[in-house]
């Protein structure tokens, strides 16, 4: 009887062998397993709970999909390059390496320099009307490889940032300051077509008015403003340099960028330095310019500042010490916005270090005086 019984415990035995080994086979890779295998920090499979017959069925269905949706790889692999961008969504993981090359070439870094500037003439009239042959360009005091644009540009969209000091230091006159403003912004600002910003600025900068062509809601945000507290300007031009104007004004469109600066040039609160604004602006190719509050009728420390930033920018700084002055400022600064040249050249060493060139725009007629930005940043790899 027993001995009956032997045959079929053994067959038993071997039956469950056969099923256990089964149940351990490794879950059908992913379409994309082969050209991104598992990272060595994921544990193996084995490690992890036997998965109930319902679970077993999810990847598989996982891979289905991956194979047949036009949907981008498993993140699973390496970080996908963005290649979004591009106009590339949609192709599948697996292209090959001649597409992958010239994709990453598209992406490569911009090698062009663009410059805004002025030209007056002994009078300090603009003059408007000169061609390229005009001028010599030197990048860190060598001639480009080429110059690739120039035009006179008197009709660019402008993207305007006025900032207002509105630190207790320039409170003897901030009402007419205020009323000069928006009749400036009135003038200049041209519905569906221009546009500017508010920012008023103590110990940190407040956008009272972001970018519109609404010269209403800009009045509105001059008005908002009330003096009060120490001077943060530093910080002012440094956030509207990075969180405005380069944040928001990123569209194809040329445009023309200015930040007016109504200050007494005194800085006690800043978070960032003097040179640290100054190149966020350059970054931006922003023109700075600067109208003071100052009223003793003499330049102070604060003037200079002033100075230093209209001139590395390509601006001007306005020193209107009586007070209707103020307004001939910004009439003089409307009239500087639409009598502008625009270049752009590809310098002759221009590396992906941060390495600060300078910038020299020289008129063939010597009684021409040019005024555009001292120099900028090469851009980091």
């Amino acid at each position: 009887m027993r001995a009956r019984f032997i045959p079929v415990l053994i067959a038993l035995v071997a039956l469950a062998c056969i099923a256990q080994d089964a149940t351990q086979q490794p879950l059908p890779s992913a379409p994309s397993a082969a050209k991104y295998p598992p990272k060595p920090a994921t544990p193996p499979a084995s490690a992890a709970p036997a998965p109930a017959p319902a679970q077993t069925q999810a990847p598989a269905q996982t891979a289905a999909s991956q194979a047949s949706a036009p949907a981008p790889a498993d993140t699973s692999g390496p970080p996908a390059s963005n290649l979004g961008t591009l106009g590339t969504a949609g192709q599948q993981p697996s292209k090959s390496d001649d597409q992958e090359e010239k994709l990453t070439t598209i992406v490569k870094l911009v090698d062009e320099v663009n410059v805004v500037f002025n030209v007056t003439d002994k009078r300090g009239k603009f003059v408007n009307d000169l061609k390229k042959d005009d001028f010599r360009v030197l990048d860190d005091g060598k001639p480009p490889i080429a110059i690739r644009s120039f035009r006179s540009e008197t009709n660019l969209p402008l993207r305007v940032g006025l900032l207002v000091d509105a630190s207790n230091s320039i409170r003897d006159r901030f009402k007419f300051e205020q009323d000069a403003a928006i009749e400036f912004l009135n003038q200049i600002i041209r519905q569906k077509y221009d546009q500017a910003f508010v920012i008023g600025f103590d110990t940190t900068p407040e956008v009272t008015q972001d970018f519109t062509d609404n010269t209403e809601a800009l009045s509105k945000g001059v008005r908002m403003l009330r003096p009060g507290g120490g001077t943060a300007m530093y910080d002012a031009i440094y956030y509207a340099c990075r969180d405005e104007i380069m944040a928001k004004d990123k569209g194809n469109l040329a445009t023309r960028r200015a930040i007016i600066l109504l200050s007494d040039g005194d800085d006690n609160q800043s978070r960032v330095s003097r040179e640290e604004a100054i190149e966020m602006a350059q970054k931006a190719e922003v023109i700075i310019y600067t109208i003071s509050t100052n009223t003793s009728g003499q330049k102070l420390k604060g003037d200079k500042v002033l100075e230093h930033f209209a001139e590395e920018t390509g601006g001007r700084a306005f020193f209107p010490f009586k007070i209707q002055d103020v307004s001939d400022a910004f009439s003089q600064i409307q009239d500087e916005l639409r009598s502008q040249y625009a270049l752009s050249y590809k310098p002759a060493d221009l590396q992906p270090n941060g390495k600060y060139h300078t910038i020299q725009i020289l008129a063939d007629n010597k009684k021409y005086k040019v005024r555009s930005r001292k120099g900028y940043y090469a851009p980091l790899r």
